[in-house]
């Protein structure tokens, strides 16, 4: 008669095994993506690739694009023209693989009453009128506001999550823990939390992925926007300005001084969220008219 296998020691097996595993893909981790040597960088996201192909039936590719020099990214809203019709959210999804079920949203769009201002204590974030703008309504809609001072990164026991050179905050999916606690220090809301294995479409999956991005994200990681990495990195707009019907939102270099994310910048009544926390959002919110 053998005797029965510890249960905690097979649990420590697994896991040490697992994390084993793992290493070859956290070998280009948190801060150091960019400085491993490029046939390591290399091996380590065909292994990633092969995963995905695997995983899913297609060829994904994961690209590790670095920041553009000489540029930092800012993002502008007009809360005067947004109206609430929530492609942005559903566009969203598409493009940066989020889970449908459960379902996962970077942005979330709150309907607020025009007599009381902007107030999240009596905002709605999950409106449902026969048709928008709804009368006496207005909307505001949050995502991740890319703080040039971030107090997400700074909780992080393992360095997961960091501000890149062009203003885009991060997580490296294979570093994070899930303990959540950067969940707990944005005071936005913006970070999310994988439960379970997520689930994405065989036929909607967006096969142009970003190490930082887009690509799969496993059970028990943190993700959150990233202005399309994987777009923006290589020239062109988030999908969510691409999308919105009205054209609220505008996207661009901070550093160029003909940019319109400048000239909203400065011409426009502009206004951060919780600007009293000091984290110096990187997401104006604006008034054209």
């Amino acid at each position: 008669m053998t005797e029965p296998e510890n249960p905690s020691r097979r649990m420590f097996i697994t896991t040490a095994g697992a994390a084993a595993a793992g290493m070859v893909l956290t070998a280009c981790g948190p801060k150091r993506l960019y400085e491993v040597p490029p046939e390591r960088l290399k091996t380590s996201i065909a292994a990633m690739e092969r995963r995905y192909k695997e995983q899913f039936g297609k060829d994904i590719t994961v690209s590790e694009q670095g920041p553009l020099p000489g540029v930092h990214f800012a993002y502008a809203l007009d809360i005067s023209r947004c109206i609430g019709c929530r492609r942005c959210v559903y566009r969203c999804v598409d493009e940066n693989n989020q889970s449908r079920h459960p379902q996962i949203h970077w942005i979330r769009v709150f309907s607020m009453e025009k007599e009381k201002g902007i107030d999240f204590t009596h905002a709605d974030p999950y409106y449902n009128p026969p048709e928008v703008p709804e009368e006496g309504h207005f909307y505001v809609p949050v995502s991740c506001q890319q703080c040039e001072n971030p107090p997400c990164t700074k909780v992080c026991p393992t360095g997961a999550t960091w501000a890149e050179k062009d203003g885009i905050v991060v997580i490296d999916y294979n570093w994070c823990i899930g303990c959540r606690y950067c969940m707990a220090a944005c005071p936005y809301g913006a970070r999310h939390f994988n439960w379970r294995t997520p689930t994405i479409p065989e036929n909607e999956i967006n096969t142009h992925t970003h190490y930082l991005g887009n690509r799969p994200r496993p059970k028990g990681a943190v993700e959150k926007c990233t202005f399309c990495i994987q777009r923006t990195r290589e020239g062109r707009y988030p999908v969510c300005v691409e999308v919105c019907p009205v054209g609220a939102r505008k996207f661009g270099n901070i550093l160029d001084p003909n940019s319109e994310i400048r000239y909203i910048i400065e011409h426009k009544r502009v206004l951060v969220l919780k600007e009293e926390l000091n984290t110096v959002p990187r997401f104006f919110y604006f008034y054209a008219t």
